[in-house]
């Protein structure tokens, strides 16, 4: 199967690049595509950036230009409610957009596209599924997503009023866009940044953090059929 991989930054693409299979690379409309197989996959890795637009940007082209029936997203995220612990590894459920809003003009929640049933854009369940299924002991999350690195407690709290215990800057976008071209999406996080952290604790945590959401992802990959 082909399976497109979205990595967020250079330092969560560390532990795809050093994880020891064969890697050739193409130049393609100013990004690196990544390409090696895994477990009888064909897999091609890019790196997106931070943020919702160059994630949309990313997953778009990955999918034209791969033709892959499943995008799967690992990287790490921050805690938005108590008690979860940096290393912690979670699949996403489902993903509300925080920076988005046009309810004031069509009739729509706060955050919710209007294709949604509701503010949360969903990933795929069955996929979601064969992982519970070999992993029943897998936390679920709802994740908040958008365009700011939130490191304060106060703005924690209120992303966490929506209903989502982690957050992060790019899911939101790449669950959006493997929607709109029928392709299914998966998305492991791992915190790197607890409800007490900040921008201090990612900087320190983040390249190991990526290494334990890649380790999940090695064993994610046989599963997927």
């Amino acid at each position: 199967m082909k399976i497109g991989i979205i990595i967020a930054i250079e330092r969560e693409l560390k532990s795809f690049l050093e994880s020891g299979h064969e890697i050739t690379e193409e130049k393609v409309g100013g990004k690196t595509v990544y390409y090696t197989e895994m477990y009888g996959h064909e897999i091609a890795a890019v790196m997106s950036g931070y943020g919702e637009i160059d994630a949309a940007a990313a997953t778009q082209l990955l999918i034209l230009h791969t033709g892959c029936g499943v995008v799967i997203n690992f990287g790490v995220a921050g805690a938005i409610v108590p008690g979860l612990k940096v290393d912690d590894i979670f699949l996403v459920e489902k993903v509300c957009n925080y920076d988005y809003d046009v309810s004031p003009i069509d009739p729509v929640k706060k955050h919710q596209y209007e294709e949604y049933e509701d503010e949360y854009i969903p990933l795929d369940t069955g996929l979601r599924g064969l992982v519970l299924d070999k992993m029943p002991a897998v936390k679920i999350v709802t994740v908040a997503s958008g365009g700011r690195f939130i490191d304060k407690v106060e703005d924690k709290e209120e992303l966490a009023a929506l209903g989502c215990q982690i957050c992060d800057m790019e899911i939101a976008a790449i669950a959006r866009i493997c929607l709109q071209n029928d392709v299914r999406c998966l998305s492991i996080k791992c915190i790197s940044d607890t409800y007490e952290g900040d921008g201090g604790d990612f900087n320190t945590n983040v390249i190991n953090s990526a290494k334990v959401a890649f380790g999940m992802l090695s064993e994610v990959l046989p599963i997927i059929k």
